[in-house]
């Protein structure tokens, strides 16, 4: 075994999630602090304390500005806090386990998409395997996601030849290909049309439940509210609702 197969499994416990009814990741006391051009401090979280369930679909909800995307930014190693601390599985990690963390074991999903132009959604999935060092059979699992977002007609066309549902439907089948954990989701129906939207979080639904996967998202779009599991309000960086 590899000294990054051990540190992986070290972030992560192996039981499926279905017999894990403990806390996936867990927020003490988060603060984050920003210099503003004056010299004085904002900070845009003032000390949030949440936990994201395992196997479950979690929503911080907010307006603009309220901190939300600062949060998701902390909770998935893309960011420090200030203060306070993030314990992922039981263990808070150090830089190193964070960079694995976030390389094998976390899937990001955001509202602009950011497939590579130039690659069909097969070679965009394939490429999100090649980054996080996929080991199993490539092509079946990249049939086996496009599959599941109901793409498989889809594999050989380019994003520019897709709606924009379409679009982050592939995006997501590239979040989830290398079997992460954990998937963030930053606003990923905020372009889309209500109805692709929904479309958007019934898959979400879906994840959580066939592959077992955590799932963080924000919005700030209340008809999707009560599609979560658990819920977090955030308000001038302060949770309002649990």
């Amino acid at each position: 075994m590899s000294d990054n197969e051990m540190n992986t499994e070290y972030i992560f416990d192996s039981a499926p999630a279905e017999n894990v009814s403990d806390i996936m990741i867990e927020a003490k006391g988060i603060k984050r602090c920003f210099k503003l051009g004056s010299g004085e401090d904002f900070y845009a979280l003032k000390g949030i304390d949440i936990q994201i369930p395992a196997g479950k679909l979690t929503i911080l909800k907010g307006r603009s500005g309220s901190g939300k995307t600062t949060l998701l930014n902390i909770l998935s190693a893309l960011d420090e806090p200030t203060e306070g601390e993030i314990i992922v599985d039981g263990h808070e990690m150090n830089e190193k386990e964070k960079e694995l963390l976030r390389r094998y074991n976390i899937g990001f999903v955001f509202q602009s998409v950011a497939l590579i132009p130039i690659m069909s959604a097969y070679e965009n999935v394939d490429f999100g395997l090649r980054l996080a060092e996929y080991d199993g059979n490539r092509d079946a699992r990249i049939r086996q996601v496009l599959e599941l977002v109901g793409l498989t007609s889809r594999m050989t066309h380019y994003p520019n030849q897709m709606s924009g549902g379409e679009q982050q439907r592939v995006a997501i089948a590239r979040a989830v290909a290398h079997k992460p954990k954990v998937i963030f989701a930053d606003e990923p129906t905020g372009a889309l049309d209500t109805a692709s939207g929904l479309a958007v979080m019934k898959l979400f639904q879906e994840l959580v439940y066939k592959e077992g996967i955590t799932i963080v998202m924000t919005t700030h779009d209340p008809k999707l509210m009560e599609l979560g599991d658990v819920v977090y309000e955030i308000e001038d960086g302060e949770i309002v609702e649990r």
